[in-house]
């Protein structure tokens, strides 16, 4: 069993009330019991039904069992690549399995045309797909879906041979992929996407694409018992009181380099979970301890070294394995919920981003006018702004002391992989965190917190226009009209709740570098 949190002894000696509330209240073992009324009378009816993660992860290994057989019955078929049709939860555990593993699984969590046409170019011949959403309804996967149905289709392979269904049971799409003779795995109702790293949502996908998940599984079972100890000595207990610590309602995590992609992972856990009410702790993904945020930490900032090897420059160390990372930190969020107050299962204000989006796919109104048109770019600026240089020195000097910056790129994420270095060259620039997300992706991790969480975030939007549209099977509309809807939508639901937002729309991502990159040298 591999599973340390270490704490700076200075940092948690004034959290000691928080400590001893878990402990003598008994937090863990209630949890581990099912108990929903940890989180308050609002939060009983949905906790109820959100506690299923709670059981031995070891229960799992039977689905693991019959994934392999199907990848072994594959294989035979010659299909041997595998992607993932899912957005959240329903992709971003996967997604770390495959890394650590150093397995192929190729990810689909966007409606960007470029993204999904770089999924569907594939070979076909040996493609599955896995499409991953409790209830289907979810527009990224339903439409990724359907382009992957006429792609088969067209290439004369029966869709329901390739195409498999991860969802929750009696769900829409559980329905109607059995009407279509699609394979079917159910996962369990009882939990919530962000908590289901260990159920079929993350165990189908990354199975079949060649991880040893039955390895995850024991990793956790051996950890399993540990966080259920009312014992300030829990890992999860002494992590939660650390996340919930007054005044630091930022979390910055430095990587592990075994452990890759996990702070995106925990990212969208922790801020789904605990972003609402005007409240929470904000996921800061960094991509090194040199980081600025790290290196030089402010004082609202937590910082959680997810290697182990880093204690001395920490407020928090973690060691652990995957397996058990999964565990400490689905535990711990739950903790965190109690001592601050909030319910970690619900996502109110995620709903609000897609209402706006449909309302637009629906009438599909011209935008606004824009402050500035000119070869390059095109602009959308709050208050009276009229040029890129002002709208950038506005939402600068409205970031103040205590905020953060979100760069929201909408764009082929697979092709941005160095947009982590700007997003430091911003910190340091502003000297205030910078998260990055791409959208619609972080919609359903860090969209809940911009808009639920503390409100002292500015938003910097930039959208990449597709070198060429691509047509939605079955939809009025386009996939470049979809994540323009998406964009739009959620920029007008951020601007009524009082948050400055700055839209930038580029022709090229070579054209988004250059202009964001030429911020710096603003007055």
């Amino acid at each position: 069993m591999t599973l340390r949190v270490h704490v700076d002894t200075e940092f948690l000696a004034p959290l000691g009330t928080s400590l001893t509330r878990l402990v003598k209240g008994e937090v863990p073992s209630r949890v581990a019991s099912g108990d929903s009324t940890l989180w308050g009378d609002q939060a009983q009816p949905e906790a109820s039904i959100r506690l299923g993660w709670v059981d031995d992860p070891a229960l799992m290994r039977p689905l693991v069992d019959d994934v392999e057989e199907l990848r072994r019955a594959f294989a035979a078929e010659g299909v041997t690549r595998f992607v993932l049709c899912g957005m959240g939860g329903s992709s971003l555990a996967p997604e770390v399995m495959a890394s650590w593993a150093g397995v192929e699984l190729d990810i689909l969590d966007s409606t960007h045309p470029d993204q999904v046409a770089s999924a569907l170019a594939g070979d076909l011949g040996n493609t599955a797909v896995i499409v991953s959403s409790k209830s289907g309804t979810t527009v990224e996967t339903a439409t990724a879906r359907a382009a992957f149905a006429q792609a088969f289709s067209d290439a004369g392979i029966d869709p329901a041979t390739r195409i498999l269904i991860v969802t929750d049971p009696d769900s829409p799409l559980h329905t109607e992929a059995l009407a279509h003779g699609h394979r079917v795995f159910v996962a369990d109702p009882l939990v919530g996407g962000r908590f289901s790293a260990l159920t079929a949502f993350g165990l189908v996908p990354a199975t079949l694409a060649g991880v040893d998940t039955a390895a995850l599984l024991a990793d956790a079972h051996a950890v399993w018992e540990l966080l259920h100890e009312d014992s300030a000595e829990n890992p999860a207990v002494k992590l939660a009181v650390a996340l919930s610590t007054p005044q630091r309602d930022i979390a910055v995590l430095t990587p592990a380099e075994d452990l890759p992609g996990l702070g995106d992972w925990i990212e969208q856990l922790v801020a789904e979970s605990t972003g609402k009410s005007g409240l929470g702790v904000l996921p800061v993904v960094v991509s090194s301890a040199s980081s600025p945020e790290a290196h030089n930490p402010f004082d609202d900032v937590l910082v959680v070294d997810l290697s182990g090897t880093r204690a001395d420059s920490s407020h928090v160390s973690i060691t652990s394995t995957l397996g058990g990372s999964f565990l400490l930190w689905e535990y711990a969020t739950a903790f965190a919920g109690v001592l601050l107050g909030l319910n970690p299962f619900d996502q109110p204000d995620v709903e609000s981003a897609k209402t706006a989006a449909r309302s637009l796919l629906e009438s599909m109104p011209r935008r606004a006018d824009a402050s500035e048109v000119s070869n390059e770019h095109t602009l959308w600026a709050p208050g009276e702004q009229r040029s890129l240089a002002e709208a950038w020195l506005a939402l600068r000097d409205a970031l103040g002391h205590s905020g953060y910056l979100a760069l929201q790129v909408y764009g082929n994420r697979l092709e941005m992989s160095h947009w982590t270095s700007v997003r430091d060259e911003l910190s340091a620039h502003l000297k205030r965190p910078v998260t990055l997300g791409f959208g619609p992706r972080f919609l359903h991790s860090t969209g809940q917190f911009h808009k639920g969480g503390t409100p002292d975030g500015v938003f910097f939007q930039i959208e990449i226009e597709a070198r060429s549209d691509r047509d939605i099977p079955g939809y009025p509309y386009s996939f470049q009209t979809l994540i323009d809807s998406q964009s739009w939508g959620d920029r007008q639901v951020l601007i009524e709740r009082g948050r400055p937002v700055l839209t930038l729309r580029v022709d090229s991502e070579e054209s988004a570098h250059s202009l964001v990159s030429g911020l710096w040298g603003s007055a």
